[in-house]
């Protein structure tokens, strides 16, 4: 699974640690997300991160 980075922010989202605020499971890879998920640093929206 690869990380994914925030273009707004430089936040990182590591599959491997996801996001406990979220809700979103370590071990849950960025494809399966929810479209509706942002940023937890920003706020940006999940289309402007990109692949690290």
């Amino acid at each position: 699974m690869d990380d994914y980075v925030c273009t707004v922010c430089g936040y990182i989202y590591k599959p491997a640690e996801g996001d406990k605020e979220e809700n979103i499971k370590a071990g849950t890879d960025f494809k399966d997300i929810p479209t509706d998920w942002i940023c937890p640093i920003c706020g940006a929206e999940k289309a402007v991160f990109e692949k690290v």
